[in-house]
């Protein structure tokens, strides 16, 4: 992680929001509405991202989620400042790559 960012706890406020430019895949169960949604070459129906990469539920004059409590499960599962948030920041940071970060999760959340 760059030195500005080294030692810093995780906080949304304060983050890129590196987690709303994730690909989230969209399981039916979650209800999302299709308007949001894209399907992959691969057949996967996912959050759609915006030119910028950024998921297009974010509402960007607040910088919050626009559908937060209606969220996909796996957004329920990212957990601010766990292990996997931790990691990702820290490959943005050292990459700097806000495009195109695809999503990772094994087994139950931190």
């Amino acid at each position: 992680m760059s030195a500005e960012r080294a030692g810093e706890a995780a906080d949304c406020r304060r983050c890129d929001a590196v987690c709303c430019r994730l690909t989230v895949i969209v399981d039916a169960q979650d209800g999302i509405a299709e308007h949001l949604t894209e399907l992959t070459d691969e057949g996967l129906t996912v959050m759609a991202r915006d030119e910028d990469g950024w998921c297009v539920a974010i509402d960007s004059a607040r910088m919050n989620c626009s559908i937060y409590d209606a969220r996909p499960e796996v957004c329920r599962r990212f957990h601010m400042g766990g292990p996997y948030c931790e990691a990702v920041r820290e490959d943005y940071y050292r990459h700097g790559t806000a495009r195109g970060i695809p999503l990772h999760l094994t087994g139950d959340p931190q």
